[in-house]
Parts: C-alpha cells; structure tokens; sequence
C-alpha cells in the first residue's frame, strides 16, 4: 500500500488522479479536509483507506503493509509567520516520516521547494550535498523550513546513518493547475488573474522596485501540476539515483507573459495594471527562478514541459472560466 500525505491539496489530489489513472488504487490518504472544501479535490478519486493527520502517528505504528510513502502534507504558505507551526509540520512530520520509511526500508518521495534558493544568487542547482546546501539563504519562513530539512538529509546521508532505500526531495518550482480553488491567498497568478478579467478588474500585477527590471518582468519557471506529478510517477518508479530534484520546465517567463496568455486564453485585449510592492515583501521577494534540469535529465527523464501558453490556455479553459468550480 502506498501511504500519501497531502492527497487532498492540490498537488496531492493530481497526483493521486495520475496514480488511478495508472491503475493504482491501493493507497492510504493523509489529510485534513477542513471546510474549505478540499474534499472536493477527491470526488472521483479511488483510495483503500483515509487517515486524519493526527491519526498518521498511530497509523504508521500499527503494521500496515506500506509500500513506499509520498510526503506532500506542509504548511505552503510564504507568508506564513508561525515558526513553531512550520517547523512542526515541515520539519518535525517529515523527518518522522523519514524515520519510519529508514526503519522500514521503504522508499520515500518528499516535497521539497523552489522558495529554498532563495534570490538565486547561488543558481537553481539541485545538488543535495552540505556544502552546496549551506550556501542557500531562503527569504522566507516557508523556504527556510523546508531548506532545514533538506540540510538535515544531507547530513544523515553524509554521515552514513540509516535512510530510507531509495529517497528523492522533489523541488517544486511555481506550479499551477486544476484543484487549487482551496487556497486562499496562495492561489496561482493564473487563478487570479482570470477570477480578476472575469469580474471587469484588470489584472494587477507588482511593480518592480528594481531598476534593472521592468514592471511585470519579475520572472518564475511557472510549471504545469501535470509536469510535476509526471516526475514525481517517474521517480517512483525507482531508477533515478537518490537526491534533490527540480521540478520546472527549465524556462523563466515573466509574470507579464502569464496575464497576457490568460488574456489570450479568454479571448480578451490585455489590461495590466502595476501595483507596489508590499513592504512585507521588499527583501524577501524572487526576482527570478529558473530549474536547473541537468540532474534530472542526467538521470534519465526525458519528459517534455507543458508550455506556458498551452499550459494555461487548458487550465483556464477547462477549469476556470465561468462561475461554477470544475475540478480534475
């Protein structure tokens, strides 16, 4: 039985739709539905058992036959202002995680982030070992908890001590895609924007305060949720070398770029109004994030990246546009 954590959240309810349709059903479901109606992101979906997140603890100590553990249960939030709730759920719950897969000798696939590189300065090299880690500086609480713990992985591999058989911290890049409606304010550019066209608004991005970038020139590796679950089926298939690896396309585009591809998948003339930066995010702000690919390639995946524009024209096309909420 394959144990996945986060199956309701978005990534987690792609990749369990991606399993089904692969013909894996024998799964245990890790999460808290809530009320914000993430249940929704399971209709459909097939599972052998739920398990409430306070419940895992014992779940896991009760001698289920697992077969490998997905970890996607986090705090993904990069405002987060909680140190103490990060830490217990990034850092503390992952490396229980972890524990239990060395002890078991179960193969172990976790989410690591893009937010862990932080400006950029050091590049997006998904090397895993100390010293390259140690170089990384996050700008933010959420990227800071999920570096730690990358560190601590590196230190125990380093150090020879116990660790799952095959393991691989995947580096999510900015992913967008269905079965996000959950989200709040962490919501993608992408659903925003179109919710923003839709109401008559423009769409409002940040201006730069920098001088060497143009308003809207900001720039991610925005990748499609159908990207990143294809990696993550490849790495469970368990020939890939254990690591860190990127999940991205392997190209930056700007965040102008994406409003005028939602514009062009609405059919609508582009209206783009810049906004200040917050003061919040002055100093903790990416600029600039591109995935390094070279490992993963290197390693044998050789699946082709949605690109931006066919990307987006389908999410909001077959998801988004309209009042009613459609989910994968």
């Amino acid at each position: 039985m394959l144990l996945l954590t986060g199956a309701a959240g978005f990534i987690g309810s792609n990749l369990l739709a991606d399993l089904n349709e692969n013909g894996v059903t024998n799964i245990a479901i890790c999460d808290d539905l809530g009320s914000e109606g993430k249940w929704l992101n399971l209709r459909g979906r097939e599972f052998a058992e739920f398990i409430p997140i306070a419940e895992l603890p014992a779940w896991l100590e009760s001698g289920k036959p697992v077969s490998g553990v997905v970890h996607l249960g986090a705090n993904s939030s990069t405002t987060a202002t909680d140190g103490d709730e990060i830490m217990r759920l990034n850092f503390n719950a992952s490396l229980s995680l972890w524990n239990f897969c060395a002890r078991r000798r179960i193969p172990f696939v976790y989410a690591s982030s893009a937010a862990t590189y932080g400006d950029g300065a050091q590049g997006f090299l998904d090397a895993d070992d100390s010293d390259h880690l140690a170089k990384l500086t996050p700008l933010n609480l959420y990227g800071w908890s999920k570096h730690v713990f990358d560190r601590r992985i590196a230190r125990t591999i380093e150090r020879g001590e116990a660790a799952p058989p095959r393991w691989y911290g995947v580096k999510f890049f900015n992913v967008y895609g269905p079965n996000e409606h959950h989200k709040a304010h962490m919501r993608s550019p992408v659903y925003n924007i179109t919710k923003a066209i839709e109401s008559g608004a423009p769409a409002r991005l940040f201006a730069s305060d920098r001088p060497d970038i143009p308003d809207g020139g900001q720039s991610r590796d925005f990748v499609h949720v159908n990207d990143v679950c294809a990696i993550m089926l490849w790495l469970l298939r368990g020939t890939a070398p254990s690591g860190l690896y990127n999940a991205g396309t392997g190209g930056a585009r700007s965040f102008a770029d994406m409003a005028r591809a939602v514009y062009a998948a609405l059919g609508v003339a582009p209206n783009i109004e810049f906004i200040p930066m917050p003061d919040q995010l002055k100093g903790r702000y990416q600029y600039w994030t591109e995935a390094d690919l070279g490992k993963l390639r290197g390693a044998g995946y050789n699946g082709a990246p949605t690109s931006l524009e066919d990307g987006v024209r389908d999410y909001v096309v077959s998801y988004l546009a309209g009042d009613a909420l459609r989910f994968r």
